[in-house]
């Protein structure tokens, strides 16, 4: 089995849940985000060719707009990190300056989103000499590992729940904060296709044995029943999408055909016997094809009018 993309599955949430995810990941700049306040993702492709080799095509910028106009926007900068040691300050600097330049703001939240902590990660970049510092740099670190899981247990905000996987709790708890992770997502996700999606999330980070899993189907029936009717119906609208998709190309198909047969008789009829490598070239023929070739034979005197460039 692959190695799971921790930042894909990072950049899905935040981006599916952009108010909950800084509310979570950046608490100490998320206090006056309230209902008022547009959360916009940047496109990155947009990005593309201000940053050049240095951009980071996982990161998430998020702009946050007050539409009363009581303060400039805020650009939030939010990364994934699942190594520490792979964690650069100088390519976050970087990265922070050219999309401060580019959105024509200083208001700039850099937040970097720790899977796991790490001694030596660089917590700020101080440059400068003996009489005078010319830069400073620090950024806001959520390190998953070392959040107590007891704190976010009942928490209303979804990516906190599907995150308790992630923090920090003692082993013979595992099924207990699988479990909490599930209610979360029952209860704070009304969509049924986003609670199959972030199942695979919690999966993916708290993944359960045969033994843990028969042992959860004891423990929690509840959310067991729940997640095998999310799964029975995500099956059902698999297959039933396969059959319409199967339909549809049949028809399209049968259209294609139709037109093809129908061509071949009005060219026979105009020209006499097709040849082989007339025939061959109508079997190998586009719908698109089909249908410019149709209109060509109204005023086609001869068979190479018919299929000659207009």
């Amino acid at each position: 089995m692959p190695a799971p993309s921790h930042d894909q599955n990072f950049k899905n949430l935040i981006l599916d849940y952009p108010r909950q995810a800084l509310a979570f990941f950046a608490a100490d700049e998320a206090h006056d985000l309230d209902d008022a306040v547009r959360i916009t993702p940047i496109r990155q492709e947009q990005l593309k060719g201000r940053l050049g080799d240095r951009f980071h095509e996982l990161d998430v910028p998020l702009l946050a707009e007050w539409p009363d106009g009581r303060r400039e926007a805020l650009l939030f900068v939010l990364e994934e990190e699942s190594m520490p040691g792979r964690f650069s300050i100088h390519r976050l600097v970087s990265y922070c300056a050219a999309l401060s330049e580019l959105m024509d703001t200083d208001r700039v939240v850099p937040v970097v989103i720790f899977l796991r902590g790490g001694e030596r990660v660089r917590r700020q970049l101080v440059q400068g000499s003996e009489r005078h510092t010319y830069l400073r740099f620090d950024y806001l670190a959520c390190i998953l590992a070392d959040t107590p899981a007891d704190a976010w247990l009942d928490s209303p905000n979804l990516v906190a729940r599907l995150n308790l996987p992630n923090m920090r709790w003692p082993r013979e708890r595992k099924l207990e904060i699988y479990a909490q992770a599930v209610r979360g997502l029952i209860g704070l996700e009304p969509s049924i296709e986003k609670r199959i999606k972030y199942m695979d999330f919690i999966d993916i980070y708290s993944p359960l044995d045969d033994n843990e899993r028969q042992l959860y189907q004891q423990c929690y029936p509840q959310e067991n029943e729940e997640m095998l009717t999310w799964s029975e119906r995500a099956r059902h609208a698999g297959m039933e999408q396969g059959l319409l998709q199967g339909l549809e190309k049949g028809r399209e198909e049968g259209r294609e055909d139709g037109e093809r047969e129908l061509l071949t008789r009005q060219l026979s009829r105009r020209f006499g016997p097709l040849d082989r490598q007339t025939s061959e070239r109508l079997q190998r023929a586009t719908r698109a094809d089909l249908e410019r070739w149709a209109d060509s034979i109204l005023d086609a005197q001869t068979l190479e009018d018919v299929f000659g460039e207009h």
